[in-house]
């Protein structure tokens, strides 16, 4: 393996995650440490001029700095700060910028929602379990934006950002995130979905063939909820999640208040309340695009950065 490394860490909506990355002698982006701290930078994202609170910004730079002591150990060759759909959406994103490069010297690179999905889907390249694909899309979801594409010969035809992060969602949509989770609820997040791909002009006219892809927090969850219940080590779980699964589990988990679901083994307290907004989200997906299953992929953003900057 080369020694020369590069570290990504990627501020996300809900999560802030780092992953150091080098190149395998056959070339393939291989990963040499990857870390996760819940930060939840997000609240507020919902409100008519989305603004990040103080609490928030204090939780996001103490993940980072702490990220940024773990890469140190590793001496990469070139280190980059990325923010997503909480930074560039909320109207004191510079601010939390400003703080950031003040206070570690690294100035954050706010993506567009374009170059979010571009390098979502050059991450994918960097998943050996889907060597070989064609035609297929890919759906990762974040707290703050949900990023869209599609995938025609292995070239992209599609790339959107559409406005559907579970933390997003969950402030407009419910009520109150400790009680159970209402049909209701779940009717006017599908409508709301239903109604931003359309206004997007999201085209599911791939071959019936193309298989559905999904990254984020989300579906690792549910990979792990049911890996725990099954007894079996992460790595061990099937990567394929059918529709069905992820509405057993919004049934269950939707059922429970807050206390409860917190308690369930594999959802983390950090998540629990965003969480059945998160699996209603993908199964209106998933009737939109006529989906029975999507196969989930832990290589998304990070990897793709990874790729461009190792070269």
């Amino acid at each position: 393996m080369s020694s020369e490394s590069v570290a990504v860490i990627d501020i996300g909506s809900n999560s802030i995650k780092v992953l150091v990355a080098s190149r395998a002698p056959d070339g393939r982006v291989v990963a040499v440490q990857q870390r996760t701290i819940e930060a939840r930078i997000s609240t507020g994202l919902s409100r008519a001029t989305p603004q990040l609170n103080e609490e928030g910004m204090t939780r996001g730079l103490a993940a980072v700095r702490a990220l940024l002591a773990d890469v140190a150990a590793f001496a990469p060759i070139r280190t980059q700060l990325v923010a997503t759909s909480a930074v560039r959406d909320a109207q004191n994103g510079l601010q939390f910028h400003d703080r950031v490069r003040a206070a570690t010297g690294h100035v954050i690179r706010i993506l567009t929602g374009d170059e979010e999905a571009k390098l979502i889907g050059r991450g994918l390249t960097c998943d050996p379990a889907l060597t070989g694909l064609g035609d297929f899309y890919v759906f990762d979801l974040g707290g703050g934006s949900l990023e869209c594409l599609a995938f025609r010969n292995c070239h992209l035809q599609q790339a959107v950002s559409l406005q559907l992060g579970c933390v997003r969602l969950t402030e407009s949509f419910v009520t109150d995130p400790a009680a159970i989770f209402e049909d209701a609820t779940a009717a006017q997040i599908a409508a709301h979905t239903r109604q931003l791909f359309t206004q997007a002009r999201f085209a599911f006219d791939l071959p019936r063939s193309a298989i559905a892809v999904a990254t984020g927090g989300t579906m690792t969850m549910v990979r792990a909820i049911y890996g725990t219940c099954a007894g079996k080590a992460f790595e061990a779980t099937d990567s394929r999640i059918t529709v069905v699964q992820l509405r057993e589990l919004r049934a269950c988990l939707g059922g429970m208040t807050l206390a409860e679901r917190i308690q369930v083994p594999g959802v983390p307290e950090a998540r629990a309340d965003v969480f059945p907004t998160a699996l209603t989200t993908m199964i209106a997906i998933a009737e939109l695009g006529g989906f029975s299953a999507f196969r989930h992929s832990l290589f998304n953003l990070r990897w793709g950065l990874a790729a461009e900057m190792l070269g």
